[in-house]
């Protein structure tokens, strides 16, 4: 019986002339037998005829849009169209390193009571060149349940990188998808799930992170402000919620 694992994506306008990039790297992927990928692609305030053509005509990707509605809506309308049991994210501006899907596969499947993972990233700069991420990566391996939050709580920054997040698709039902906020939602998500179920650090790099200037984090109120403010406090009480439900405290 075949298995899914979804890559849920959302597109703006800004990022769309990244997309044929992102899909090479899908497509370079090898997986372990019996798993197969689809890419469910949301153009955000956009159209379906925004994606170029043979992104769209092949059969393993699912193209669909919305009224603008910021990443969250447009990443949560992606997962809602997913039939994979696990889901994997790719933003637009992202590539995906060989290997990548496997070993995020190969943890789920040898480590069941794992939720998520996550992994190494690097820095993809403007000029092509490739820079280790500055959040500080833990040790390879297990990441056990509330771990994250106590250091995101403490620094407002979440360790690892929310954007190379793999996870089971019945713990983002029970957190509800992504917050619909205007950015930080992947932190957001991470957070909740981290509360919720144990974790997983893959020490291979498994993600490139495009920086560019037309991406979310390079607006001037995403790291302070009243906008910032709200975010990280519904985050938190987001994530203290579930930590409550969960019996973490």
């Amino acid at each position: 019986m075949t298995q899914f694992v979804s890559i849920v994506t959302p597109v703006h306008d800004t990022a769309l002339s990244f997309l044929p990039e992102a899909f090479a790297s899908l497509r370079a992927q090898e997986l372990p037998d019996g798993w197969e990928w689809e890419w469910l692609v949301q153009v955000d305030g956009g159209k379906q005829t925004d994606v170029p053509v043979d992104i769209r005509e092949d059969s393993r990707v699912k193209v669909s849009d919305n009224r603008r509605g910021g990443p969250g809506v447009a990443r949560t309308l992606a997962w809602g169209r997913s039939r994979g049991e696990l889901v994997k994210v790719l933003d637009a501006d992202d590539i995906l390193p060989a290997g990548g899907l496997a070993r995020d596969i190969e943890v789920m499947e040898t480590h069941p009571s794992v939720g998520w993972t996550v992994c190494r990233v690097l820095d993809l700069m403007p000029d092509g060149s490739l820079r280790h991420n500055t959040l500080g990566d833990p040790e390879a391996g297990l990441l056990a349940r509330g771990n994250l939050y106590a250091y995101w709580k403490s620094t407002h920054r979440p360790q690892v990188h929310p954007a190379s997040l793999c996870v089971r698709e019945r713990l983002i039902a029970e957190a509800g998808g992504w917050m619909a906020l205007p950015a930080s939602e992947d932190t957001a998500l991470l957070m909740a799930l981290d509360v919720m179920a144990d974790g997983w650090f893959i020490g291979e790099t498994g993600l490139h992170y495009r920086k560019h200037q037309g991406q979310t984090t390079a607006h001037p109120d995403h790291r302070s402000g009243a906008e910032w403010e709200a975010r990280m406090a519904a985050i938190r009480k987001h994530a203290e919620a579930l930590a409550r439900r969960h019996l973490i405290t």
